[in-house]
């Protein structure tokens, strides 16, 4: 005689299904922060709070979407609506602002040329093939921007927006006082060493990396008028040697590798440095299991479909310093996401 099936039996979740909604209202919602900052609603109310009806004349928009866009850029921490009026909150005019040092914009004009790679198709096949999908696919991310200047310096432009605020940062966890040369290794727009020099005085920075990067660095660092204090040195990391300085410092460049890579950078670190000198590692850092936080998480995704490397644990990163040599090493939390990984060559 054949079994029936029995009935599904009608019970209450044991957890509310907010859940699969913010997963889903993620990938709905978030483009709308794209579209206003492309629509320049973040320079229209940095000018003055505006109503509804304000914003919908100067934009040329109707009250339905314009209302739909503004509710998802308030619900975030954008922009804030008291009294019928609309303006920024002090993270929009931090970070969507163009005046502002901190400004991400190229990050936002980065993410906007390049959309089509955070589709569930892209996603796939780096999943299937755990081969960057950037640039279309056809090569690896740094091997593309060796071959087109201009990509490169887009992408140092890009960097520099989400950096400049972490680089204000870091130096209030550690001191450096005694150090006199920093070599931002990798170090793109030299954010880093803008940020380091201005808290210290006596430090002078160079800025490490290629040709078209360095070209960047030097029109950003004569902005802050510092040229005197921070120089670019044009090198390749992997094979030329790193020019003398006594503090390395590398910033985002640890997550572009895999592990063995890292080690080998450390060790050349260890290596170049006299004893006493120092090596500092800046990254977001997963948790001890690598389990989160998601934003860590999801930047990990960033680095499958662009690079051959991957988010590191503090626990992983200190590892790596400890096996070239380091000791003294630290894990220290600095701002927002950002930790720094130190430690020193043993006299």
């Amino acid at each position: 005689m054949a079994r029936t099936k029995s009935a599904f039996k009608l019970r209450k979740p044991r957890t509310d299904d907010r859940l699969p909604w913010n997963i889903v209202a993620a990938i709905q919602g978030t483009p709308a922060v794209l579209v206003a900052y492309q629509l320049k609603l973040y320079s229209l109310l940095a000018d003055k709070p505006s109503s509804l009806d304000e914003i919908c004349e100067a934009r040329g928009l109707k009250r339905r979407p314009a209302e739909a866009i503004l509710a998802v850029t308030t619900s975030l921490g954008i922009t804030r609506l008291r009294e019928g009026r609309y303006s920024l909150t002090p993270a929009g005019t931090g970070y969507f602002i163009e005046t502002s040092p901190t400004y991400s914009g190229a990050l936002f004009d980065l993410t906007i040329d390049n959309y089509s790679i955070y589709s569930i198709e892209s996603l796939k096949r780096a999943v299937m093939t755990d081969a960057p999908q950037v640039y279309g696919g056809g090569a690896e991310m740094f091997k593309s921007h060796e071959e087109q200047h201009e990509l490169a310096r887009k992408f140092t432009r890009s960097i520099h927006s989400a950096s400049m605020a972490p680089a204000t940062a870091w130096q209030g966890k550690i001191g450096l006082s005694k150090h006199r040369v920093m070599l931002d290794v990798g170090g793109g727009s030299g954010a880093h060493s803008i940020g380091a020099v201005h808290r210290w005085p006596k430090l002078k920075a160079i800025i490490f990396d290629t040709a078209p990067v360095c070209e960047v660095a030097s029109e950003i660092v004569a902005k802050y008028k510092i040229q005197a204090r921070v120089a670019t040195h044009v090198g390749d990391m992997w094979t030329d040697p790193f020019p003398a300085a006594d503090f390395h410092f590398y910033s985002m460049i640890f997550h572009d590798w895999p592990a063995e890579k890292c080690r080998l950078l450390a060790r050349k670190s260890f290596d170049a440095l006299d004893p006493g000198g120092r090596i500092i590692v800046h990254e977001m850092l997963f948790n001890k299991d690598r389990s989160g936080p998601f934003t860590v998480a999801a930047n990990n995704i960033v680095m499958l479909l662009w690079t051959e490397g991957e988010q590191y644990s503090g626990g992983e990163v200190s590892s790596m310093l400890r096996e070239a040599g380091f000791t003294k090493v630290e894990v220290k939390p600095t701002f927002g996401y950002w930790s720094i990984v130190t430690g020193v060559k043993p006299s």
